[in-house]
Parts: C-alpha cells; sequence; structure tokens
C-alpha cells in the first residue's frame, strides 16, 4: 500500500498476531485488541481499549469473527468479549474486514448500518491457505502413521484447492494416491496427474486397503457404513471445516484413528497464513479506493 492506514487488529489467534506485525512492518499505524497473550506484540504495537477504534481507516476481525454465543473469536485474550459491544463503536462507512463472516454476524452489522466484507471468501486467500493447509497435512501424516509416507497407499477425498495440493505433495513423496471425487473433471485431471480416481459416491466396500485417508469435503463423507471397511491401522486427518466430512461417533466405536485438523495455516504456518491474510487485505483496500 502507498497510503499509510490507522488500521485495528481485533482478535484471533497467531495469523492476527503476525498480521499486526506485518502491517506494522509496513509503516501503517496498527492497534490491537483482544490479543494481549500473543507473546510477540510488545514494541510499538500497542494494546488498546476500542475507545477510538471508531478513528480507524481499516477494523479487520478474525478468522472466524465469532467462536458462538455472540463472543469474539478471541483465543488470545485473557477474557470473553461480546461481539455486539465491538461493533456497537464501529461508525457506518468505515472499512471493516472479517473472515468467515456468518449470517448472525452480518445481521448484527445491518442493524447497526454497518457493512462487514469477508476476506476468507476472497479466491486469493483460499488458494494462499490451501498450501499450509496441505503442508500441515503432511506433517500430521508423518507424525502419527505407523509407515512412510514413500510407499503408503493414501486416498485424498476431494478434489478442489486443497485437494489438488495435498495429493501433489503426498504423490511427490512417493506415496500412491487416490484421488476421490464428485466430478467427472476433477476425476479426470486425477487421472491426467498420475493419480488414481474414484468416484465419490462409491466408497463404501472399497476402503480397506488404504493406510491413510484425507478428508477434503466440508459435508459428511465418512459414515458408519463407509469407515466400516477402514483398517484400524489406517490413520483419517479431516482437513474440512465444521460440521466435517467424518462421523467422529462411529469412528471412535470402531476403533478408528481420526484428527479433525481445523485452522491448520494459523498453527503450521502463522507468519505465511498472516502475510496471505496482509496481502488479501490490501487487495480489499485498493479496490474500495485506497
Amino acid at each position: 500500500m502507498n497510503q499509510e492506514l490507522n488500521i485495528w487488529v481485533v482478535g484471533g489467534d497467531q495469523r492476527q498476531a503476525r498480521l499486526a506485525r506485518l502491517l506494522s512492518e509496513d509503516g501503517h499505524t496498527v492497534r490491537t485488541y483482544a490479543l494481549d497473550l500473543a507473546g510477540d506484540l510488545k514494541g510499538p504495537i500497542p494494546q488498546s481499549a476500542p475507545l477510538s477504534i471508531h478513528l480507524a481507516d481499516c477494523v479487520v476481525l478474525p478468522l472466524p469473527v465469532t467462536q458462538g454465543e455472540g463472543l469474539l473469536n478471541a483465543p488470545l485474550s485473557s477474557a470473553d468479549h461480546s461481539l455486539e459491544d465491538i461493533l456497537d463503536r464501529l461508525s457506518p462507512g468505515q472499512v471493516i474486514l472479517g473472515g468467515r463472516v456468518g449470517e448472525e454476524v452480518h445481521a448484527l452489522a445491518q442493524q447497526r448500518d454497518l457493512t462487514i466484507r469477508d476476506y476468507f471468501a476472497r479466491e486469493e486467500l483460499a488458494v494462499a491457505n490451501a498450501v499450509p493447509t496441505a503442508e500441515g497435512a503432511v506433517q500430521l501424516a508423518m507424525e502419527h502413521l505407523p509407515v512412510t509416507i514413500h510407499g503408503c497407499r493414501a486416498l485424498v477425498l476431494g478434489f478442489g484447492r486443497v485437494g489438488k495440493l495435498t495429493a501433489h505433495r503426498l504423490h511427490a513423496l512417493g506415496a500412491r494416491v487416490t484421488v476421490a471425487a464428485r466430478k467427472y473433471d476433477q476425476l479426470s485431471w486425477a487421472q491426467a496427474m498420475g493419480f488414481g480416481a474414484e468416484p465419490l459416491s462409491q466408497l463404501a466396500g472399497g476402503l480397506c486397503g488404504y493406510d491413510l485417508i484425507i478428508n477434503t469435503v466440508p459435508a459428511r463423507v465418512l459414515g458408519r457404513q463407509e469407515l466400516e471397511d477402514v483398517k484400524e491401522e489406517c490413520l483419517i486427518l479431516d482437513l474440512a471445516s465444521k460440521p466435517g466430512g467424518v462421523d467422529l461417533g462411529a469412528a471412535g466405536e470402531l476403533g478408528l484413528t481420526v484428527i479433525w485438523a481445523l485452522s491448520l495455516p494459523g498453527k503450521v504456518a502463522p507468519i505465511t497464513a498472516g502475510a496471505a491474510i496482509r496481502d488479501t487485505i490490501y487487495n480489499m483496500l485498493r479496490e474500495l479506493g485506497y
């Protein structure tokens, strides 16, 4: 950005903490709120009470904005914070950005004549986030599998951004990768890239040979019928957002190991994830004339 802005970073995890640092290093005036447990924000970035937040050029809310029950998503704060109390302090016309903004949050904003733009809905951020998500999945597989990635039989469910990158990285490490997808064009691409390909609708009865199953589909695709065929030593990684793609209750009853790996970018690569959010925010601000 060529223009110095007054930016508030409110709540969130290490992604937002790193974002605040990166924005400050770019020359912006940065203040944070509800990030008091983020240890690397000491120095030029003040932790502030939101008394003057209405004067900010841009307010960046976390990803996701809320943790439910009307509370700001603020795992790096020592206290709970009402989202409504924060929105009450903002002004119509301010640039307010948030990640994964749900209908309830949009409704609260509209009641106050506020507009919250969703940076998580941007394609450039989705693509950037797919990289640390795929790498994080490989890391988890290495940590928890009883066999090497090289030579293991791996099944990737879904062939969107995360599915493509995850399959590619597993294949590069020597895994024998099969992709299960819903769309015919995705199956064709999987075959063209050297992977096995199976229809997502025909999983039941065909999962017994896999050492690793990674789901990227944000819908229930591994129910009891499918899970009954999975061997006990197989590792299942669910990368899908809530409600996830695996019947966790059935998996537990069957003695299967399932890791529901939510928000991997912020956990395995917070600097990279923070930089991706920064770049997306800059794109949005440019489009708004800043």
